[in-house]
């Protein structure tokens, strides 16, 4: 779970790169290609617009969403490019983890002035680890 954090972490980082470097205002699929290239370049594995399928009900869903970004085949990304978000776009976020049986993801807009407002951790049955520190 340390190396989800440490993960999490960087994409952070790397994602408040972006959003100074662009600022708001573009098209979310261009946020989303910048962004995962600067993850490829610090050497994670980056998949987008990963089709994802699910069966609910005994019927078939091969392409019941796609993933803006997974990482590294653990932690996933939901890229927005709004004014807000919206209690639904956690939701959203959520049902993705939860069909894919990830931990935890991040939704990130980039349509507000500073990403800290636009930055959600979003965990699925996912506790962050304790820290021996007293």
């Amino acid at each position: 779970m340390v190396d989800l954090e440490n993960r999490a972490s960087r994409v952070i980082d790397a994602a408040l790169g972006v959003h100074v470097d662009l600022g708001p205002g573009l098209l979310e699929s261009v946020y989303e290609q910048v962004l995962a290239n600067r993850l490829r370049k610090l050497g994670m594995k980056v998949d987008r617009q990963m089709p994802v399928g699910t069966r609910i009900d005994g019927l078939d869903f091969p392409g019941a969403f796609r993933a803006d970004i997974l990482v590294d085949d653990s932690l996933l990304l939901e890229i927005k490019a709004v004014e807000r978000l919206f209690p639904i776009h956690t939701r959203q976020t959520l049902t993705y983890l939860r069909l894919m049986k990830l931990p935890l993801g991040l939704l990130i807009n980039f349509g507000g002035i500073t990403l800290k407002e636009g930055l959600r951790r979003v965990a699925n049955n996912y506790r962050l680890p304790r820290t021996n520190s007293r």
